[in-house]
């Protein structure tokens, strides 16, 4: 049976709010919108999982956007406190927390853009503050999203964390060169011009640490059936968004577009990080052919306008109003 999924504990909560209310002050910003990011969002996290929180903000004062040097896009900040802080986030424990911000115009420009990262925290089920409503946005960015661009973000993940955490590989000068095959005399691997052989003593190449995880490998699974389910959806044509809790695509959708086989390894991976195990090594139970989706996809079947800006800047509107009480 797989593990039941972890509620958000009371004090979480509170350190969540201590850290905001923080930011608000370090920062001379209002924040406006927070909630989870990351496992805690779609139902991945374990007894171990930290605490991912992805916030909007504000300046309070407006007149910032209009100097010279405004107020910053991009926020960062961990539970532990500041040193000018005075210690005042209360008395919550400890917890293992990390925050990360936008400022409004920036996440209005993500949705905008059909960013996957922007586009998941509007719809995280794990909400930590809210002054307006996102229910509506949220609904509406669903319903527009430009479907090729969230695919080249999850073609993105993907790949990206295959080739650095589960693809073995040599590097030279900056290029990085997929080991095929090794044997005791080196290996066979892809090169710009096609498959060579490198020499084991050839000390112009390294080779790179993995990190074969099952925490590792269900990031990739997972970044690589939603981009190819968006694929193969678009393709019959409705460009059907993937769920964002991944219990429920690999129950309600994938069955749709993978083998029985694919799916169970998926299931397998997101059971054991609810375990706890994110952090054993299982070598690499994705495959570089399925964690690299196809770059090249028709524009002409896969790209629309994407979230009509005149509502973004309403629901801006809607959250400055909201940060100025």
């Amino acid at each position: 049976m797989p593990a039941p999924r972890p509620s958000i504990p009371p004090a979480v909560h509170a350190a969540v709010e201590d850290t905001l209310s923080s930011l608000e002050r370090r920062h001379d910003v209002s924040i406006v919108f927070a909630a989870a990011r990351g496992s805690h969002a779609w139902g991945a996290a374990g007894p171990d999982s930290d605490y991912d929180v992805g916030f909007v903000f504000v300046a309070t004062d407006l007149r910032r956007y209009a100097h010279l040097e405004g107020p910053p896009t991009v926020l960062d900040d961990s539970s532990e406190p500041d040193s000018d802080d005075d210690g005042d986030r209360g008395n919550a424990p400890t917890v293992d927390l990390e925050c990360h911000g936008w400022d409004v115009t920036t996440f209005a420009r993500l949705l905008a853009e059909s960013n996957q990262g922007a586009i998941d925290l509007l719809r995280s089920p794990v909400r930590y503050r809210t002054t307006v409503d996102p229910a509506p946005l949220r609904a509406f960015v669903e319903r527009t999203f430009d479907p090729i661009e969230l695919y080249h973000d999850w073609r993105a993940i993907a790949r990206n964390n295959y080739r650095k955490y589960l693809s073995c590989h040599l590097v030279r000068d900056g290029e990085v060169y997929p080991i095929r095959e090794r044997d005791d005399d080196g290996f066979l691997v892809d090169a710009p011009d096609g498959t060579t052989r490198i020499d084991a003593d050839d000390e112009r190449y390294a080779e790179t640490a993995t990190d074969r995880t099952v925490k590792r490998n269900l990031t990739v699974c997972r970044a690589a059936m939603s981009a190819r389910y968006l694929l193969a959806t678009g393709e019959r044509g409705d460009h059907d968004l993937p769920a964002l809790e991944f219990e429920a695509f690999l129950d309600e959708q994938a069955p749709t577009v993978f083998d029985a086989d694919r799916i169970d390894r998926a299931r397998d991976l997101l059971e054991r990080k609810r375990r706890g195990e994110g952090s054993e090594v299982v070598g690499d139970l994705v495959g570089r052919s399925f964690a690299t989706p196809p770059r090249a996809i028709d524009p002409s079947i896969h790209a629309r306008g994407g979230p009509d800006r005149d509502r973004l800047d309403a629901f801006v509107d809607d959250l400055i109003d909201a940060s100025r009480g």
